[in-house]
């Protein structure tokens, strides 16, 4: 771990990363692809130590209340986070301004934070945001070792239901060869379904690998799924889109029951919902 000051936390679209780096260990992590150029080792996390102060400051600036989203590059809720807090500073400061927020983990560390959030959500909404990859505990602890498992993930869910906090599941990535089974996509679909999910993203079953990410996959696989590289190699080369072979399967299947949940699954819908702001008692949409 080590610190840094910055002058700004969130982007042109309200959308912030608190932390840099990783400790999760997820095999597939596209955050760790060089083009993001981190310039330190992916573990060794860089601490947004002002963050806090920062937001405060663009918050107070802005004309009006938005959705501020957090999490989509590097999970808010790491270890470090137990001991820092700095996303619970970050969260508070969100609620304390009527600001909306759309927050995605891993962890169900975010359990923490629930009186924030239904504070947020009472206010104006707040949309939990929860991936899920694969049904099979065991599996999970190969793919995602350091992380919540599915099963603690679709608790979260199931919370955050019942705290009337509104919810979406990122399905994936649905590793080639390794989880790509309708046994798998089905366990899921259920979890999503039992937890009353509002909608489900999912852009293709498969993983995208780039320089960086690449590397350490491959350099797992050898380590989990012996003899597995080869297949990746022989069937996508060096693509950057390693759709499963079972893709058109899978989608039929996910789009089939969803449209039976009445589950949104089309991600423009889903985005749009996760980025328009409504003040309560004005609030339209699904979410």
């Amino acid at each position: 771990m080590h610190y840094a000051d910055y002058k700004t936390i969130l982007s042109p679209k309200n959308g912030m990363n608190l932390y840099r780096g990783c400790t999760h260990g997820c095999i597939y992590c596209d955050s760790r692809s060089t083009c993001y150029q981190m310039n330190h080792d992916f573990e060794d996390i860089e601490v947004k130590r002002n963050a806090p102060l920062i937001l405060e400051s663009q918050l107070r600036k802005k004309r009006k209340p938005c959705m501020i989203g957090t999490g989509a590059m590097c999970d808010s809720y790491i270890p470090l986070e137990n001991k820092l807090q700095i996303t619970r500073q970050c969260l508070l400061l969100i609620e304390k301004y009527g600001f909306g927020l759309a927050i995605q983990t891993k962890s169900n560390r975010i359990l923490r934070d629930i009186d924030i959030l239904k504070k947020i959500n009472a206010k104006t909404k707040c949309i939990v945001q929860i991936t899920l990859t694969t049904y099979q505990e065991e599996l999970c602890r190969k793919i995602e070792p350091n992380v919540s498992t599915t099963k603690e993930r679709f608790q979260t869910l199931e919370t955050m239901q019942k705290a009337g906090i509104p919810t979406v599941v990122w399905l994936g990535p649905i590793l080639p060869f390794i989880n790509d089974t309708e046994e798998n996509l089905q366990g899921l679909l259920n979890y999503c379904i039992k937890a009353r999910v509002r909608g489900i993203l999912c852009f293709g079953f498969g993983v995208t690998l780039r320089e960086g990410n690449r590397e350490y996959f491959f350099a797992k696989l050898d380590e989990q799924f012996p003899g597995l590289k080869q297949k990746y190699i022989q069937q996508f080369g060096n693509a950057y889109i390693c759709n499963s072979p079972n893709n058109d399967q899978l989608r039929d299947i996910f789009q089939s029951k969803c449209q039976q949940q009445g589950i949104l699954y089309k991600p423009n819908e889903i985005f749009v919902n996760l980025q328009k702001f409504e003040s309560k008692g004005r609030q339209t949409s699904l979410f």
